[in-house]
């Protein structure tokens, strides 16, 4: 089933994510103070891609300097991002099919407004 919800996912809206994300990460490598960031961006760009059977959990290793690049985050793109995202599973939701999609949208909110300090892994 989660391969079905993936590929379905994949079509409708998970190919533009992923190139969304994928930008935003070269444009954030490219600016050198910015790396960290780029590299969230394509942590979550990968999850966008295929999000069904995985989960964000956060790291608790992860120290006072993901905190304030999650501040930094929030501010400049992850608020933007969030609305983005509520937007888009209101207009999935619409039909009774796009539900699923429009939940696994609404999934990927919390790591969009703070990446740095969380890891995606494969739920069992």
């Amino acid at each position: 089933m989660r391969l079905l919800l993936n590929i379905i996912w994949l079509v409708l809206s998970g190919f533009w994510l992923f190139l969304g994300y994928v930008a935003a990460g070269i444009i954030c490598c490219i600016l050198i103070i910015t790396i960290p960031f780029g590299i969230a961006s394509f942590r979550i760009a990968l999850y966008a891609l295929w999000p069904f059977g995985r989960t964000v959990v956060a790291t608790p290793t992860s120290g006072a300097l993901s905190f304030i690049g999650n501040v930094i985050w929030f501010v400049v793109a992850g608020l933007w991002l969030a609305i983005a995202h509520v937007v888009s599973a209101a207009a999935l939701a619409i039909t009774i099919i796009g539900i699923p999609f429009a939940w696994a949208n609404l999934k990927m909110i919390p790591v969009s407004l703070a990446p740095l300090g969380k890891q995606i892994i494969d739920q069992p």
